[in-house]
């Protein structure tokens, strides 16, 4: 949005990156001004939540990135860990390495939480977390009943 961007500016000009320019740099200088390795880089070190939060800081960041598929392929293959079956469908069906994480990043936490056995001696409804449920297939239910048989 409109917003955005001046707030991202306006945070720019703050810190005084932007002197140098005579008050017209912005945020999208700082960016565009770093070869795509680096940006690359800089953008890697951050964890999934992190970058979707980044990546609405302002109309250039999200730009930089949306289009970066090396940056969520990076976490894709992580959630692929748990979620392998779900990802190569996914990918199988032309799904970007971005749409395929966020089909499947909070899958792969519940599902990695009830893999592990956390929910194996749960008394009642009642007693799960919030979030322990998330919309699952039949086969990744049929995975989560096969480990807690295997218990």
């Amino acid at each position: 949005s409109h917003k955005n961007g001046r707030e991202c500016n306006t945070t720019l000009r703050a810190a005084g990156r932007d002197s140098a320019e005579g008050g017209r740099g912005g945020l999208g200088d700082f960016v565009s001004a770093l070869p795509p390795e680096i940006i690359s880089r800089i953008f890697s070190g951050l964890d999934v939540e992190s970058l979707c939060h980044a990546s609405v800081t302002c109309k250039v960041w999200h730009r930089v990135i949306d289009s970066n598929e090396r940056l969520w392929r990076h976490h894709c293959l992580a959630v692929r860990a748990v979620c392998q079956r779900e990802i190569d469908c996914d990918r199988g069906n032309g799904y970007s390495w971005k749409i395929t994480l966020l089909r499947n990043y909070w899958k792969s936490k519940v599902k990695q939480e009830w893999l592990s056995g956390k929910y194996s001696n749960i008394p009642s409804q009642f007693s799960l977390p919030e979030k322990s449920m998330y919309p699952m297939d039949v086969d990744t239910w049929g995975e989560i009943l096969e480990a807690e048989l295997e218990r």
